[in-house]
């Protein structure tokens, strides 16, 4: 059943901004970006607006925090122009994106929750070098040489220089030697890199995490930051649900 736009109370941009703390100009901007269908206007130009509008204003702003503006423009693009599965597709890769980053969180727990014993039970350093190739080689005073790490690790020494070269370990040189030498943070930044390349994950996007952890000042500050990760992601999570009640009454009105 068709719905009769001329019986229905004429809205102006102030009237659709002031309940949202917007500017009317913000309301016009919207309408041309597509989020809003196509305004009336009266004999004199002037746009009118109808509870259509104000259904369609709320079901944006209600997407916006849980899929981002970007991707809450296109939604309603879509559901505007009569393409409703376009729009169901971008909801569906929203909430996959949504599952990958709680996976992805899970990894990362799951990643520092192995290392934490295998960091305890650490043996002490110090030994002096032994003779023969840098591969070859034990220990140095204050920190472990490539070759021990890698055989610890189950790895190549070529993959820890290739971790080198991306910026996930940041060993010093032996002045006498020019060995590397890998330190206790450099020890720990390479198991937690090797437990998130076993799960999967790029070079590119482990970096972004041991730089965290380095900031943080090593594992223990990260969990603040694991704890605001799920809040964040359950924050989300909610607000889609906000936004798929409002987007669904908007459907409902546009019948």
């Amino acid at each position: 059943m068709g719905r009769n736009l001329q019986s229905e109370e004429r809205l102006r941009p102030v009237d659709l901004a002031r309940g949202h703390g917007l500017s009317t100009q913000a309301v016009r901007n919207y309408e041309e970006a597509g989020i809003l269908p196509a305004a009336g206007r009266t004999a004199h130009g002037y746009r009118t607006y109808t509870s259509l509008h104000a259904g369609a204003l709320r079901a944006f702003l209600a997407l916006v925090p849980g899929h981002g503006h970007q991707t809450a423009t296109s939604i309603m693009r879509a559901v505007n122009r009569s393409a409703a599965e376009e729009a169901f597709r971008l909801i569906d890769e929203s909430h996959a994106q949504l599952l990958d980053d709680r996976r992805t969180l899970r990894t990362v727990e799951n990643a520092l929750r192995d290392l934490e014993p295998t960091m305890a039970s650490e043996p002490g350093v110090g030994a002096e070098p032994g003779v023969g190739s840098e591969r070859a080689a034990v220990a140095g005073p204050g920190g472990t040489y490539i070759g021990p790490l890698a055989d610890n690790l189950g790895i190549r020494p070529a993959t820890l220089r290739k971790w080198e070269h991306a910026g996930l370990v940041r060993p010093r040189r032996d002045p006498l030697t020019g060995y590397r030498v890998y330190d206790e943070a450099d020890v720990r930044d390479a198991r937690l890199a090797h437990q998130l390349r076993r799960g999967g994950y790029l070079l590119e996007q482990i970096a972004p995490l041991i730089a965290q952890v380095r900031a943080a000042g090593g594992l223990e500050p990260l969990e603040a930051a694991l704890r605001d990760w799920h809040g964040r992601l359950s924050t989300r999570g909610r607000a889609m649900l906000t936004g798929a009640a409002e987007l669904e009454a908007y459907l409902r009105e546009r019948g």
